[in-house]
């Protein structure tokens, strides 16, 4: 006799009257309020004495925080299956994942007909709702991204969008009592809900028999089809029929359907919040304590929430059992439904086999530990927008640390914050902008804090405040041993040295400690030029910005040539003031330098220029292609190289920072940073490796160093492009104390001394 070993659920279902419209809300709310898992609504929308049911479960939805909402079922005939799977997602997304979606083939056809329906037989009803499961089904595979195309005999697709996807694994149930809907459940559907009060002694046993043996000519296990009930009764002193008596009766009846028919969810049909109390008291823990007692003794393991077609999507090399239970419901597989928003980065795609999303530095100790331990690759990842970070994998494990994004003032007056890994630069901006205070970054707000604030960090403050590694003052990090350690200027004093500019090679920060400063107000800058002389105005440009005031700082980005228009380069500027005059006068010099096409000059806060993240997950797919280098004046020599390269058409996108100023105040051996002597940072992306490594050779010659962040070619010989001698070969000593076994070694690996030699 089948006992599917899922765990037991409890739900009820609600008339959704119209009366007093208030009044099924009201039974939601108190159905979450008793412990309930679960309240439904049917659904009849040719019913006039009946809300809307899609309507009542948004509002439901609203009004409560934690029950999980269904119709119980859906009128398919009358919900066309494409706008149902973006409804049903968008409830999903907008409840944090508490909508489970029910359908059913369609009855009472004269009021389906009358509300302009088409009327079906039995059998054209089943199929069309086998095509209606494809439609929603194929709404929600947002990682394909071909345009979903259906030629059914109920339902055409010509090339619909897909997406959003549902914020959990939403299930499909389905209400079926006949043989043709019961193998369509256990071809396609993800539940089975019948009402007990329409069946007959034995019909559970035989739908079941029918839906194993579908599920299984269609490779799926029949434990991953949950056996929904709805129940009906009455509680009374002494015992008058079935459900009809005192709650010892309801246990001793339901228990026989939760271990003989494998019934996991229960749903309660009452309009009586009495009955739902004492169902919630009284019936449901005693029913699941009997449950758990008897699969003990019968050695049933009760089964976790992954389908049998998920964990086929498991990848060979991770243990996943063995991950530790405070991992568990954040950890993230191949086969879970939000994997897409996981699986990549901002540029580049990925297919790792497990995703762990840590909310602590003990949960950050544990997922290294789990790492270690299994021989596949790890990735770590803070806001996943790095261009050269490997913060994602083929196979391997990536430890996700966006939840560690806080963002907190520790000391006022010495203008000191803590902000976690996995905060976004945008939102420290606007944090900091309250008090009047900015902090040196990158020019992108979506990125995350810990891949920058462990490599550099150029932004628009940069030659008034130098790197973002400049303010940094200390880190919390778990090292590759799993130990917990505190790094600053007196305290593991080599890590801290090595932490700022090559901190990916020595563990995972968990919290960075910032000096932060007085910004108010400054002037923005965005101005296109006709920059047809690219070689003259490339260097026309660089000479003006070494010769502005450190409170200027430029950033100039061009693409290929177009035939017929002219060669365009885009230049923004930031200049640290309030004052239009003093605006005006750093700007005036930038402006001379070619006929402007566009321009604009605003006063904002350095927040609202860093708020500029689209947002939404990332969707990356192949890999990008940057080389990058560091310049200390852009030489006739250099503009040359330069406009030659553009005029192949290779590069898309080429951008040169500058650098320069503040940073060059530092000491060269202060920080693992390399080249604090540069001026200018300078990056181009192409489509080709090959073609890009050929270009990049003929500007090597030019460059006295490089920024990993911005450089994706992993040879060994970046290594030394990146870092001076004496700073490489110190890196490689400490990387024996501190990561011997070489735990962190996916992004420009440096090598233990050892090892290397």
């Amino acid at each position: 006799m089948p006992d599917y070993g899922l765990p037991l659920l409890f739900g009820t279902f609600i008339t959704p009257t119209n009366r007093n419209p208030q009044a099924a809300v009201d039974l939601a709310i108190v159905s979450e309020e008793v412990g309930f898992d679960l309240v439904t609504f049917q659904d009849h929308p040719y019913q006039p004495a009946f809300l809307d049911t899609w309507t009542l479960m948004t509002w439901v939805a609203a009004q409560t925080e934690s029950i999980h909402i269904a119709p119980n079922v859906l009128s398919t005939p009358l919900r066309p299956p494409a706008v149902t799977a973006r409804a049903a997602a968008s409830l999903d997304l907008l409840s944090g994942g508490r909508f489970d979606l029910a359908l059913g083939a369609g009855a009472f056809w004269d009021a389906i007909e009358g509300m302009g329906g088409r009327r079906l037989t039995a059998g054209q009803a089943v199929d069309a709702l086998s095509e209606a499961i494809d439609v929603i089904r194929g709404i929600w595979s947002v990682d394909d991204r071909a345009p979903l195309r259906i030629d059914g005999d109920y339902y055409r697709l010509a090339g619909a969008k897909r997406g959003p996807a549902p914020a959990h694994e939403m299930p499909i149930w389905v209400g079926a009592y006949k043989p043709r809907m019961l193998r369509l459940t256990g071809r396609k559907a993800d539940g089975w809900l019948p009402s007990l009060g329409y069946m007959k002694p034995g019909d559970f046993a035989a739908g079941n028999a029918i839906i194993d043996e579908a599920a299984i000519a269609a490779g799926r296990a029949p434990s991953d089809i949950r056996r929904l009930a709805n129940i009906g009764g009455q509680f009374a002193a002494a015992g008058q029929g079935f459900l009809v008596g005192p709650p010892a009766q309801w246990v001793e009846e339901l228990l026989p359907y939760a271990l003989d028919d494998g019934v996991g969810t229960f749903i309660v049909s009452t309009d009586d919040p009495g009955t739902m109390q004492r169902f919630a008291d009284e019936v449901a823990p005693a029913l699941r304590e009997a449950v758990a007692a008897e699969r003990r003794s019968r050695g049933t393991v009760e089964r976790g929430i992954r389908s049998s077609i998920a964990l086929s999507k498991r990848r060979d090399g991770i243990d996943y059992d063995a991950i530790p239970a405070s991992l568990a419901a954040a950890a993230v597989e191949p086969g879970d439904v939000g994997f897409s928003k996981v699986r990549s980065t901002y540029m580049r795609g990925g297919s790792p086999g497990l995703v762990l999303r840590v909310g602590s530095a003990e949960e950050v100790v544990e997922a290294l530990a789990f790492a270690r331990s299994q021989p596949v690759a790890l990735a770590v990842r803070s806001g996943g927008h790095g261009i050269s970070g490997r913060s994602t994998n083929d196979g391997g494990i990536v430890i996700d640390l966006a939840g560690l994004n806080s963002i907190e003032v520790i000391d006022e007056r010495a203008r000191r914050v803590r902000i976690g890994p996995g905060a976004r630069w945008m939102d420290v901006a606007a944090v900091l902008g309250e008090r009047g205070w900015a902090l040196s970054s990158g020019d992108y707000g979506g990125v995350g804090v810990g891949g920058l604030a462990t490599a550099g960090g150029i932004g628009w403050l940069v030659r008034e405040h130098g790197l973002t590694i400049d303010h940094l003052r200390s880190v919390e990090m778990v090292l590759a041993d799993g130990s917990f350690v505190h790094a600053d200027a007196e305290q593991n004093t080599d890590l801290f040295w090595a932490v700022r500019g090559a901190g990916a090679n020595f563990g995972i920060v968990t919290s960075f400690e910032f000096e932060v400063d007085d910004i108010g107000d400054v002037g923005w800058a965005q101005l296109a030029f006709d920059a047809s002389d690219t070689a003259g105005f490339l260097e026309g440009w660089g000479a003006e910005v070494e010769a502005a005031p450190r409170d200027l700082t430029s950033f100039l980005i061009m693409g290929p040539p177009r035939a017929g228009q002219p060669h365009v380069a885009q230049v923004m500027a930031v200049v640290d003031s309030d004052q239009p005059e003093t605006i005006i006068e750093r700007l005036q010099p930038l402006a001379n330098l070619a006929p402007l096409l566009d321009q604009t000059v605003q006063l904002k806060s350095y927040a609202a220029i860093m708020a500029n993240s689209q947002g939404g997950d990332h969707t990356g797919q192949g890999e990008p292609i940057a080389r990058s280098g560091l310049l200390d004046h852009i030489t006739p020599e250099f503009a040359a190289a330069a406009e030659r390269m553009l005029a192949t058409g290779e590069v898309y996108f080429f951008q040169i920072r500058a650098v320069g100023g503040a940073v060059a105040d530092v000491p060269a051996d202060a920080t693992a940073y390399g080249n604090r002597s540069a001026n200018f940072s300078v990056v181009a992306f192409g489509s080709h490796p090959q073609v890009m490594d050929r270009l990049w050779a003929d500007m090597h010659a030019h460059f006295d160093g490089l920024y990993l962040s911005f450089e994706t070619d992993q040879h060994h010989d970046r290594l030394a492009d990146a870092f001076p001698p004496a700073t490489i070969a110190r890196l490689r000593e400490l990387k024996v104390r501190f990561d011997p076994d070489n735990v962190f070694r996916d992004n420009f690996n440096i090598t233990p001394l050892q090892v290397h030699g």
